[in-house]
């Protein structure tokens, strides 16, 4: 049976969805057939009924070491088609995730470097075990971040302390990650799952369209005037009304219990 780069679940029950980077003898580090495999997976995702939260993983010892550089050694042309080829499907695949209610977390084990720094950014939060490592890499083969790390980068933790990794090679822990902003939680070694769990279950349970209009508002936010942002804010609030999660929520509120959210 041939193994997929990138593993696809889905619990229908939860409506958690996890995709795992599924190169561990090379770190998960990608390919371009591992890129047009995640963006197949997260295709399948968009529009998924049910679906209220993406989960990002890797197999085995790192979330995602890179980009596979022997595949990108050829000749200049070689490379090019190389980085175009991932880049091609990753683009799409980051824009689709992006556009989702559903929030994306990255539970990030081990290495999450270059691209995979990248792509554990792109996700709303990031759950780390202890040992994990958060670097840019891209500085070592002289080139620049892709797949949105110089927007996402800036975006957590500003541009002095992104300008920092980029030209000093900082490699941040887990800790220091947190401090920083980049992390929102830190697991024990050995508590990995039992953390991630916690975190995916607590967000899955919650209102999934406020969410993403949410992550839509703050996505715009650096990018929009003030009164347009302050519009935009409106709008996403009276639509945000129509559902069944804010009917739900005023309910519980008014009666003085925990929400049940539904997603819907």
């Amino acid at each position: 049976m041939t193994t997929l780069p990138v593993t696809p679940a889905f619990n229908e029950k939860t409506g958690v969805a996890t995709l795992t980077f599924n190169r561990p003898e090379v770190l998960n580090a990608i390919d371009v057939p591992m890129a047009q495999a995640f963006h197949h997976a997260v295709k399948d995702l968009a529009g998924k009924p049910g679906l209220r939260c993406v989960v990002l993983t890797g197999a085995g010892r790192a979330f995602m070491a890179g980009g596979d550089v022997a595949s990108m050694s050829g000749s200049p042309v070689q490379t090019r088609e190389a980085v175009n080829g991932m880049l091609d499907a990753l683009i799409p695949a980051i824009l689709k995730l992006r556009a989702m209610d559903a929030p994306v977390i990255a539970g990030v084990k081990g290495a999450a470097a270059g691209a995979g720094l990248s792509l554990a950014l792109m996700a709303d939060l990031i759950v780390a075990e202890e040992s994990a490592r958060f670097l840019i890499a891209y500085n070592g083969i002289g080139t620049v971040p892709d797949c949105g790390g110089t927007w996402f980068l800036p975006h957590k933790i500003g541009s002095a302390r992104a300008t920092e990794m980029m030209m000093l090679g900082r490699t941040l822990t887990a800790i220091e990650a947190k401090q920083w902003g980049l992390v929102t939680e830190v697991s024990p070694q050995g508590e990995f799952d039992k953390t991630l769990a916690a975190v995916v279950h607590r967000v899955a349970n919650g209102p999934t369209k406020a969410f993403g209009a949410f992550r839509r508002l703050v996505d715009d936010a650096s990018g929009s005037p003030l009164e347009a942002h302050l519009e935009a804010e409106r709008q996403a609030f009276l639509k945000a009304t129509e559902s069944a999660d804010f009917a739900e929520g005023v309910s519980a509120f008014l009666a003085k219990r925990p929400a049940a959210f539904s997603g819907k």
